[in-house]
């Protein structure tokens, strides 16, 4: 075997791999993009979407690295062609942050995703990383730290809709073995 074929061998990413992961990359852009409502209640807009749905699925039956991928590159993709380009840099770390906080804690390499309850912790801390972490962002991008808390409630009410849409999907997923 030469070198080349050796380095391929070696490679943990295979073609399988880059094409789950840009499907799951795809998966929450649209559902980000074309599955959203605009908050009335947050002064500087905000947005509730089942991307985190599709992140949190992405997570939990992938794994922390694609999930960290999908999360990043899908949202921070919406960010820029959505209008609010700002935010992407932040949505990519923000995003793929949370999305390997989860996958670190609810994806086990044998059994694919762990039982129920550390599919919910996963989703607790990578919840709070991404509430931090929009406040922070909105506190950098608009100078103001207490205007932020307003987006607080929202961003709650994302992570929980995406966790009662995500959580069915997943167990469903599972049981028919699709995934």
């Amino acid at each position: 075997m030469n070198s080349t074929n050796q380095l391929v061998e070696n490679k943990k990413y295979n073609t399988k791999d880059l094409v789950i992961t840009s499907l799951l990359i795809a998966i929450v852009f649209v559902a980000t993009a074309f599955i959203n409502i605009r908050l009335p209640i947050s002064i500087n807009g905000g947005l509730i979407h089942l991307g985190t749905g599709a992140l949190i699925v992405s997570s939990i039956l992938y794994g922390k690295k694609k999930g960290a991928i999908a999360g990043a590159f899908g949202m921070a993709i919406f960010d820029i062609f959505s209008g609010w380009a700002a935010w992407a840099p932040f949505t990519f770390i923000v995003r793929g942050v949370m999305g390997y906080i989860i996958g670190s804690i609810a994806y086990t390499k044998g059994e694919k995703s762990r039982e129920l309850g550390w599919n919910i912790i996963g989703i607790i801390l990578g919840g709070i990383w991404m509430i931090a972490g929009y406040y922070a962002t909105e506190g950098i991008l608009y100078g103001n730290w207490s205007v932020p808390v307003t987006s607080i409630p929202g961003n709650a009410i994302q992570i929980l809709v995406g966790a009662v849409i995500g959580l069915p999907l997943i167990a469903t997923l599972k049981k028919l073995k699709l995934y």
